[in-house]
């Protein structure tokens, strides 16, 4: 089945929108290039409007959250939402501050996201409307094991059912769901908490095949 939907991608070369964080903005125009997918980084707020009328998807990162960039999510968000367009939601370290969190929930309340990823704290955080994380990585307490995988999955279901979008949860395991159907992921690697980029890479994947 991924190969059939990676061939999709490459085939259809969905060229997706980013407003994303500085820190890995190069990795994640380099991976979409490498899925088939095509990049533009633009977050002017002057002209995303425009350019989330020509995109196929939307990718939204709050990783280095300003002013500047929460006025351009919000334009894109909703010129995409008209457009039929499918919109990500990255909500990186939700939790560590009052501007991250009160961001989510503008976004959150004024924009359609087609899929939330986040690691397990920034999601609890974001369905509560408060908590805290442990910059932008999950807290210890928090990580996804065999012993507490039945909570996160009916956790997982239940914030879908009511953000009425996919709910992705990044870690060990991963767990995504619909509302309906969750999945469990089995396939992380320790080395990916080695280097910084691996979550907002994959926010980039996803939007380029929820697009294609």
């Amino acid at each position: 089945m991924f190969k059939d939907l990676f061939e999709n991608v490459k085939e259809k070369h969905p060229l997706i929108h980013n407003i994303t964080n500085y820190v890995t903005v190069h990795d994640c125009a380099n991976i979409l290039i490498a899925c088939g997918a095509a990049p533009i980084m633009a977050d002017e707020a002057e002209e995303v409007e425009e350019i989330a009328g020509i995109c196929h998807g939307l990718n939204i990162n709050i990783g280095t959250l300003c002013r500047r960039t929460i006025s351009s999510m919000l334009i894109a968000g909703k010129r995409a939402n008209a457009l039929g367009r499918p919109v990500v939601l990255d909500p990186v370290g939700v939790g560590a501050s009052t501007l991250r969190m009160d961001t989510a929930l503008q976004l959150l309340e004024e924009v359609k996201f087609t899929v939330i990823k986040g690691n397990i704290s920034e999601m609890k955080a974001l369905a509560s409307g408060g908590g805290t994380t442990r910059g932008v990585d999950a807290n210890l307490a928090d990580r996804i094991t065999e012993d507490n995988l039945y909570q996160v999955v009916a956790f997982a279901k239940a914030f879908a059912e009511e953000t009425r979008t996919v709910i992705a949860i990044t870690s060990a395991i991963d767990v995504v769901s619909d509302g309906k159907t969750a999945y469990c992921i089995h396939n992380g690697h320790p080395m990916m908490e080695s280097y910084t980029g691996a979550g907002c890479q994959l926010s980039a994947l996803v939007t380029a095949f929820v697009a294609a």
